[in-house]
């Protein structure tokens, strides 16, 4: 079982014992033993008293024989003397400044050694000095009384005697005991303490006193905060005190009543084991070692926290039971010593070892090894678990969730950050330590997943509307066509007309003398025979149109909605729709299709049966017209209306070859008036072509401006995502305001030119002439507005280059425009290439000191990564294993990054750390310690290893820390610098 290192125990640093000089309020022959009883049965426990009395160790004496000769205060580890004088500064309640000597009682002859120390102290009265020796106040008193004598004496003695501030600071400096194993300790009450300091006193002098002072004895929280930099800053104090104090308060117990029962509870603690050197430690540390209140802050959540580990089923763990600090243990030893084995050891317990091993991780290379071992884990809350050491199979579904800690293991951080770039694997690190972080997850599991249930909706629009930009742009396409063909319309209309004049011609030479009326009705019937067959096929093509419709319809319903339903559904389970709700969302026709497209069927079919019509009778007159003079041609059917004109061929020819001739020019005269017809309605369409083209462009814009619009609401969407960081961020102090996030439009646009440019003969002259020119055009003209303006910004931008330079790229096609159908094809792909926002994407960054992380060094990258796990990884409480986290990293970022952020990050979660630098070690000022050692082994054989543990309080543990951490020496003389401390201590 190892030393679990520093612990928040409870200390007594001022209390009084029976027989205490002055003011003795312990009554009864048997007050010795109550007072022992009283500390014996104190709760919380006191572990260290400081039996205080004014100028003398008497009662100390008494009280440390009565534990060590006796055997009482079992549980009292450390006694120690805390001597009490009076400083010849008066406070404004008529008192003196109490200034107390905490002794270290370690060395053997402590006791002579500080009585020495105090004969120094001298006082000057009646013509006489007077040193601070039982036999110099008791002579004092005896000068200021002369009727007293004994215990008398020497107690109006002690009551006279006040010691210079100077004298004592003089003689504490020049006594090299003194200074490594006195502590200065004064009160800061207005009672008897410095703030009580008035007039000449009260400045400079005050301030000197202070600055002297290792302790402040005081239970205001008000001071508290003061003396920690709080109400001003560190470095205020350091500068103008020397350092941060700490605060203690005792009892000041003067009578049985008091003893361990300081007022309103307010209970001393000090972080590390009962003895004098974690008072030194607390004097360095004031903040993380010392507190005054009814319990000791609470830091780690105690089921968040490993409190043993037990390694079972191994030869190699000789020390297979260790307790572990709730704060941070820092894991130590030479290379090849087992430090690595214990964390990963830990990190199997807690089903943390699979996702971050490497191959250098001790589970990988010793696994033969370790078949049959297994690891135990002991947690704050009383729960443990068992796991097989090689039982960390890693599942990918799982991302690490389930595991009860977060190991970063050997070269773990190193891989991730590799000079080879900027990997996957870390920015997926990153994207978790930022959604762990997210104050609101929205029932989603991970990053990408939040940001999708955040932007779907409008990624789902961008994509909606670019289908329209290509639809519309395939449109726009053919109304170009369409326009392009006005004047071959207007030239086939022309030639038409010349072929009917001359069709004309020939019909009416082919006509016999006095028969030039029957021709004319001829040829209007054969055109009404033409017009009416148009009816017939509009008819015919309406009732085969509307039957393929039902067939739709019928398709639509049996498979097409039903599919789109199940689409649907699977894109919006996060609805929890339940299956009577989605019922409501299959699609179905707006009223009765079927009726309707009966009913128009029906009367198409009608229709067209009734031009069709049906072959008259024959009259036996061939005079006699089955069209009457009265009858509008048009309006008959097709059958009368061949009929007719059979009649009147027959009336105007004689013979059978002039009749078929005169037939077939009737014929082609009809048909060609019905293509002039069908030309001149293209026509009038082509040259409606220009509007609607205005009309689509200004759709095509507005779809365009729809997709800007969306991208910049999943812009928004990223920023408010990463909203409650960058708050965070701003309001954060040191390091961690390095870090900033971004979200922002990024526009490839030299993919988006290089795309362009295979549009256009770039040989030919112009202002895009040659490879690249359109890239440069874009840079200077366009790319501004794509990635940073607003709707309105970049309906300029590109409004003003359809305006500029639409015509000019479109005369550099390296189609030629005299094939139709090629440069149709060409003019659609320029239309969407120009309107394409392909090359518009959202990137979210992370920057530290205002550089891209992508451009970061892999020092500088492993640095960010440790500070988002270290300072933004404030939701998970669970234990953080980090294996070498100054891999790659220079001393210098050591000490200004990561320091801090350790000592931090064990305020609010247990950190296990194995590390080869000092700096981790004595800077973060490591709760606990352990030594890893390995022995001499057999080959194919693990090594015997031990662990040995212990707190920065321990004298051997410090040596440790010097003789295996290279700069050890260097890193304590830099704490000692850095908070202006004495080395000593």
């Amino acid at each position: 079982m190892t030393n679990s290192g520093s612990r928040w125990l409870r200390w007594e640093p001022h209390i009084h014992a029976p027989g205490t000089v002055l003011n003795d309020q312990f009554k009864g022959a048997d007050s010795l033993e109550q007072y022992l009883t009283k500390i014996e049965a104190a709760s919380p426990t006191i572990r260290a008293l400081g039996v205080t009395d004014y100028y003398l160790l008497d009662t100390y004496q008494e009280i440390r024989e009565a534990k060590y000769r006796d055997g009482r205060l079992k549980d009292v580890d450390l006694i120690f003397p805390n001597v009490e004088l009076r400083l010849a500064f008066g406070t404004v309640k008529g008192n003196w400044v109490n200034c107390h000597l905490l002794v270290n009682p370690e060395e053997v002859d402590h006791v002579e050694a500080t009585q020495r120390f105090l004969s120094q102290l001298t006082f000057d009265a009646f013509g006489d000095r007077f040193n601070c020796t039982p036999d110099g106040l008791t002579r004092l008193g005896t000068k200021v009384d002369g009727g007293l004598s004994g215990r008398a004496a020497l107690a109006r003695g002690a009551t006279q005697f006040k010691v210079s501030f100077e004298q004592l600071v003089e003689a504490y400096r020049a006594v090299e005991w003194a200074g490594k194993n006195i502590l200065i300790a004064v009160a800061g009450s207005e009672h008897d303490g410095t703030s009580g300091m008035r007039g000449e006193a009260e400045g400079a002098q005050r301030q000197e006193v202070e600055k002297f002072a290792d302790i402040i004895f005081s239970s205001s929280s008000s001071q508290r905060e003061y003396w920690l930099g709080r109400k001003t800053s560190e470095s205020d104090i350091r500068t103008r005190y020397g350092g941060l104090k700490p605060c203690l308060h005792g009892s000041d117990a003067h009578d049985n009543s008091k003893v361990g029962a300081p007022d309103g509870n307010r209970y001393s603690w000090v972080k590390g084991g009962a003895h004098f050197d974690t008072l030194k430690q607390a004097a360095i540390d004031p903040s993380g070692r010392a507190y005054v209140g009814v319990a000791p802050p609470t830091r780690a959540t105690p089921s968040q926290v490993i409190s043993r580990v037990t390694i079972k089923n191994t030869e190699w763990a000789k020390t297979p039971e260790i307790h572990l600090n709730p704060g941070l243990v820092a894991i130590i030893g030479a290379r090849g010593s087992g430090k690595t084995a214990l964390a990963d050891a830990i990190a199997a317990g807690c089903d943390a070892a699979s996702q971050h091993l490497s191959a250098a991780s001790f589970l990988v290379r010793a696994g033969d090894l370790l078949s049959d071992s297994s690891v135990e884990i002991e947690w704050g809350s009383g729960d443990s678990s068992e796991r097989a050491l090689l039982d960390y199979e890693y599942d990918p579904e799982l991302d690490g969730r389930s595991a009860r800690a977060l190991y970063l293991s050997q070269k773990f951080v190193e891989e991730l950050c590799s000079a080879d770039g900027v990997t996957d694997a870390l920015l997926a690190e990153i994207e978790r330590v930022i959604f762990d972080a997210h104050p609101e997850k929205d029932g989603t599991f991970r990053f990408d997943q939040l940001l999708e249930l955040r932007a779907e909706r409008f990624r789902l629009a961008r994509q909606r509307e670019a289908a329209a930009i290509v639809s519309l742009s395939d449109q726009i396409g053919l109304e170009r066509e369409k326009r392009r063909r006005i004047a071959s319309l207007k030239q086939q209309i022309k030639q038409k007309e010349l072929t009917v004049k001359g069709l004309e011609g020939d019909r009416d030479k082919l006509i016999v003398k006095g028969s030039e009326a029957r021709a004319e009705r001829l040829t209007e019937i054969a055109n009404a025979v033409e017009a009416v067959r148009s009816k017939v096929r509009y008819f015919v093509n309406q009732e085969t149109s509307i039957q393929s419709l039902q067939d739709e319809v019928s398709a639509f319903r049996q498979n097409k909605a039903p599919e789109a339903l199940r689409v649907t559904k699977g894109s919006y389970v996060a609805a929890r729709l339940d299956d009577n709700d989605w019922q409501a969302f299959l699609l179905e026709y707006n009223g009765d299709v079927d009726a309707a497209l009966k009913s128009k069927l029906l009367t198409a079919q009608k229709s067209a049966a009734t031009w069709r019509g049906t072959k008259p009778a024959s009259h036996p007159d061939p005079n006699q017209s089955y069209v009457g003079t009265d009858v509008d041609p048009k309006s008959c059917s097709l059958a009368v209306l061949e009929a007719e004109s059979a009649r009147l061929q027959s009336l105007i020819n004689i013979d059978t070859e002039t009749a078929k001739k005169f037939g077939d020019l009737v014929r082609r005269i009809a048909e060609e008036n019905s293509q002039i017809e069908n030309l001149k309605t293209s026509l009038t369409d082509a040259e409606g072509a220009a509007e609607r083209m205005r009309t689509l462009s200004g759709e095509r814009k507005d779809a365009y401006l729809r997709v800007f619009g969306s991208i910049i609401s999943e812009e928004t969407v990223l920023r408010d995502l990463y909203k409650p960081l960058v708050d965070r961020l701003q309001a954060a102090e040191g390091t961690l305001r390095k870090l900033s996030f971004s979200a922002t439009r990024k526009a490839d646009v030299k993919d988006w030119a290089a795309l362009g440019e295979k549009l256009f003969d770039l040989r030919r002259g112009g202002d895009f002439k040659g490879k690249g020119s359109i890239e440069k055009w874009a840079n200077a003209h366009i790319k501004h507005a794509w990635e940073n303006g607003d709707v309105s910004a970049i309906d300029k931008a590109i409004q003003r280059f359809t305006d500029e330079w639409q015509d000019e790229l479109m005369s550099v096609a390296n189609v030629a425009d005299a094939d139709a159908s090629a440069y149709r094809g060409w003019l659609m792909r320029f239309a969407k290439w120009l309107f394409s926002t392909d090359h518009i994407q959202i990137e979210y960054g992370i920057d530290y000191e205002g550089t891209d992380i992508t451009k970061l060094s892999p020092g500088t990258r492993g640095i960010v990564l440790l500070l988002l796990y270290l300072a933004l990884d404030e939701k998970d409480h669970r234990p953080l294993i980090i294996d070498q986290p100054e891999e790659n990293l220079d001393p210098k970022s050591i000490f200004d990054e990561l320091v801090g952020l350790f000592v931090a990050a064990k305020e609010k979660r247990q950190v296990i750390m194995v590390t080869h630098n000092a700096n981790l070690v004595i800077n973060t000022d490591a709760d606990q310690i352990i030594v890893a050692r390995s022995g001499h082994h057999s080959p194919g054989e693990l090594p015997p290893i031990t662990y040995r543990s212990g707190g920065l309080e321990d004298a051997d543990m410090r040596k440790d820390v010097c003789d295996i951490l290279e700069g050890g020496e260097a890193a304590f003389r830099e704490r000692a610098r850095r908070l202006r401390v004495r080395l000593d201590r």
